[in-house]
């Protein structure tokens, strides 16, 4: 991408982002993206250049989560702009969002859910699933539900083909369709550059892409293809377990030579699932439906009788290992809301606590 050439819509702007900063009063406030995060701060970047960038002191004390931070691919309003230096007044409300539960002490309470950002803004997820031994339609389905849950669309690449046969390859393309429907599914190999002009003709200029999947399934081996200069590391493949080292540590976007923007993610363990009861029943679309027809509106299609699911699933129609994952998800995202509904109790028991202290205190002080 020519860089004197650069406008603001070449890093994803759109009328969206406009309104968005319309309707707040903002339109004179410099904006720019975040291209990287680190814990010491961010890397943001508008038609100008590049800059280093902190939240202000205000946002850190009035956030309540780590949704009130800035994400990579965030739209954020800038002041103090100079020498390479910048600070974060705020952020641009959000077009999409891609979220998992994560779990530790970054909401203050040990042990308790809070929610990760993978990306916000982004137009298309592509969720990388390598062929190898390692292959889960079920996790698989786990990153198509929270991509969908966030207003991103989803398309499926299915890596190392070049280590199955056709006729292998056939048949899990298949599996993936029949059980997403309406998916497009893009075969290739990062080891023999298969798929990579498929994979460029489903990026867009002005576009925003991230990568999704589990470590050493080629995330990062694919985007080096889309980059005429190879600006990622990759890990070379263990010779044991034939996975590559997984050698992305941080979140990062990078522009594509025919105007795409991607963003590169850490593989991660486990997708966790926040309250994302929008995706799972855009995921598990056939079993949302057959369940409108339940005799009871609160069926947890489980034991109830007149349960339409459970009459699909003895009769065949719905297969056992897609009906497990769906009641797995929705205990998950079920979970997820309660312990988000503990926290804010806890928010507001304290904050009831503090003001009666406080009245005690001046009572006892007159």
């Amino acid at each position: 991408m020519d860089e004197m050439a650069l406008k603001i819509e070449d890093l994803g702007y759109d009328d969206f982002f406009e309104s968005e900063r319309a309707r707040r009063g903002s339109e004179g406030v410099r904006v720019a993206r975040v291209i990287s995060q680190s814990r010491g701060g961010y890397k943001v970047k508008d038609a100008d250049g590049e800059y280093i960038a902190k939240v202000t002191g205000k946002r850190i004390h009035t956030a309540s989560s780590r949704e009130d931070y800035p994400a990579v691919g965030d739209w954020v309003e800038l002041s103090d702009v100079a020498g390479g230096q910048a600070v974060i007044q705020g952020i641009v409300p959000r077009k999409s969002v891609i979220k998992r539960k994560s779990v530790g002490k970054g909401n203050g309470y040990e042990g308790k859910s809070d929610v990760q950002i993978i990306a916000t803004n982004v137009d298309t997820a592509f969720v990388v699933e390598a062929v190898d031994r390692d292959y889960s339609l079920n996790r698989l389905e786990r990153y198509v539900a929270i991509a969908r849950d966030g207003g991103v669309r989803v398309a499926v690449i299915l890596n190392k083909i070049d280590l199955i046969s056709a006729e292998e390859r056939d048949a899990k393309i298949a599996e993936i369709e029949e059980r997403f429907g309406d998916i497009d599914v893009i075969t290739a190999s990062a080891a023999t550059n298969g798929g990579a002009d498929m994979l460029r003709g489903h990026i867009g200029k002005g576009k925003t892409y991230c990568f999704l999947g589990s470590s050493g399934v080629g995330k990062s081996s694919l985007i080096n293809r889309l980059l005429t200069a190879g600006g990622l590391r990759t890990g070379e493949i263990g010779s044991h377990s034939g996975r590559g080292k997984h050698v992305t540590t941080a979140r990062e976007m990078f522009f594509l030579p025919n105007g795409g923007i991607v963003i590169d993610n850490p593989g991660v363990r486990e997708v966790g699932m926040t309250d994302t009861d929008a995706g799972i029943e855009e995921s598990f679309d056939g079993i949302a439906t057959l369940a409108g027809d339940c005799r009871f509106t609160d069926c947890t299609h489980t034991q109830e009788p007149g349960c339409a699911v459970l009459a699909a699933l003895e009769s065949g129609t719905i297969d056992r290992d897609r009906y497990a994952n769906y009641l797995g998800l929705r205990k998950e995202a079920e979970r997820y809301g309660m312990t988000v509904s503990e926290q804010r109790n806890k928010h507001r028991s304290f904050g009831k606590f503090m003001k009666t202290a406080k009245k005690d205190l001046l009572r006892k002080g007159d």
